[in-house]
């Protein structure tokens, strides 16, 4: 679907504003998988950034026209965060005048956990132990590295984890988050409420209650929510939900303008 698209469901839908983050795939070694984007109709190697060219004018024309239903139309991007691509993120994220940039850990050991038919080739031949290092140590690098203004869907190994772990994988963050937090507490750091685990068959949101309360504990101060919406149908689902339990936590949410946060 077109930007044009979903900003026609948003206004269908009661929003107030929608920003887009596309992903940006920055690992070598998965270049053959997932380094395309879709441009008129068309696959492209997602280095060419002809796609970014074009998603900016989309997203001009698309404010142009929306603006005065009142919709504002948001430019963002989620990095799928990867040790040693750090110069690759940075020269994009300061090339193009983004409202937003997200970043997310989406594989582990080149495979993506976030894929259920990838993700076998990673879980089946890890402990818990394993996992929450190889996770815990990525986030770590993606917050060290200052390139997000958000971290997303952070507990999302959760998503197909509990298949090969069960229950103990809600616990898989405790005494391993928590200098996390402290650290986007002190960067400024956000964290993405996003609500696409809900329409997953998980019970919570990611991240979920348990590590919110942790994440306020340490300081942290800007909460975002987010749809994940990768078709049109997913847009806005259950993003009410999740600010009435920001509200009910005692936390704000925030948007981003340039980079900037807004309380909202």
């Amino acid at each position: 679907m077109s930007i044009f698209e979903y900003c026609r469901e948003a206004l269908a839908r009661g929003l107030v504003e929608i920003c887009f983050t596309p992903h940006l795939e920055v690992d070598p070694r998965r270049r053959h998988i997932d380094w395309f984007v879709r441009v008129d109709g068309k696959i492209e190697p997602m280095e060419s950034e002809r796609w970014l060219e074009r998603y900016f004018q989309d997203l001009e024309e698309a404010r142009k026209e929306f603006s005065s239903a009142g919709l504002r139309v948001k430019a963002g991007l989620e990095v799928g965060f990867e040790r040693g691509a750090e110069a690759a993120v940075e020269k994009v994220a300061a090339r193009y005048p983004f409202d937003f940039v997200l970043g997310s850990i989406h594989c582990l050991e080149h495979q993506a956990i976030s894929s259920r038919r990838e993700c076998r080739e990673y879980f089946a031949h890890k402990n818990l132990d394993a996992v929450a290092k190889d996770y815990f140590g990525a986030l770590k690098e993606a917050v060290d590295s200052g390139l997000f203004d958000c971290i997303g869907h952070l507990d999302l190994y959760k998503r197909y984890g509990g298949e090969f772990f069960g229950r103990e994988i809600n616990d898989l963050h405790r005494g391993r988050v928590e200098d996390i937090f402290r650290a986007m507490a002190r960067k400024g750091t956000g964290l993405e409420v996003n609500t696409s685990s809900r329409r997953r068959g998980l019970t919570e949101f990611h991240p979920s209650t348990d590590l919110l309360a942790l994440a306020k504990k340490a300081g942290v101060r800007i909460f975002t929510v987010g749809s994940d919406a990768h078709r049109k149908k997913d847009l806005g689902y259950c993003t009410r939900e999740a600010v009435q339990l920001l509200k009910e936590m005692g936390l704000r949410v925030c948007a981003f303008v340039l980079r900037k946060p807004v309380f909202l």
